[in-house]
């Protein structure tokens, strides 16, 4: 998902930085991608659970590009299980990466974004049809939304729109395994009969992104085919 961001918005003429913590291979892939189209990008490796992470990738941003006018909170770890059988060493681990790593790229972003800029949460529609075995990440990626909620009104005045989007289930690399058995119940329940594709979100994230979307701000948009 975060991939297919990355080069939507170096279609619609963005200079993008994609940041990674894991997978150097994978983000040298987009950058490649994205250059070989006649776009500009960097990668920076970053984890956002740590502050000095997260202030280092957006001085690498401003140091590449000049400054940052759109920041997109994608980083998420997922934990699925039922609530008696969760490991407290996963949840601790999702805490840090949605709770605290979406606080830090936000607190980041306010204070970096310039005038005019756009601020894009990337949450979940788990957030508004939380299954079985998804409580604890559905309440995590519900924090961000908050977080966003409240930004839009702080950020308001400097004209900075920050908005979420809500994926419904995305056919990525990500989705685990047990997931992807179960699908078919998930598309059942969707009114558009599939799953999403990246680029269904990419599409919408750059919709918030561009000037079409200058008078969207504090918004919670369904990406899901209906589903949520």
């Amino acid at each position: 998902m975060g991939r297919a961001i990355a080069i939507r918005l170096a279609e619609e003429g963005a200079d993008v930085v994609v940041n990674w913590h894991r997978d150097a291979e994978a983000a040298a892939e987009t950058v490649r991608r994205i250059t070989d189209r006649g776009g500009n990008a960097v990668a920076v490796r970053a984890d956002v659970a740590v502050r000095e992470d997260v202030a280092r990738l957006f001085a690498a941003a401003r140091e590449a590009f000049g400054g940052v006018d759109v920041v997109v909170g994608n980083a998420g770890h997922n934990i699925v299980g039922a609530t008696a059988d969760l490991d407290e060493a996963e949840f601790d681990r999702v805490i840090a990466v949605n709770v605290k790593g979406m606080f830090l790229v936000l607190r980041q972003a306010a204070a970096t974004v310039r005038d005019g800029g756009r601020i894009i949460i990337v949450s979940s529609g788990n957030t508004r049809a939380t299954l079985p075995a998804t409580g604890v990440y559905a309440g995590t990626k519900a924090f961000a939304e908050q977080m966003g909620l409240a930004l839009a009104k702080e950020l308001g005045p400097r004209q900075i729109t920050v908005n979420s989007v809500l994926p419904g289930l995305t056919d990525t690399e990500g989705v685990r395994p047990d997931i992807r058995a179960n699908a078919e119940e998930v598309i059942a329940m969707t009114p558009l009969g599939r799953m999403g594709r990246p680029e269904d979100i990419a599409d919408v994230v750059a919709f918030l992104a561009g000037d079409d979307a200058r008078w969207v701000t504090g918004q919670r948009i369904g990406v899901s085919g209906g589903l949520a």
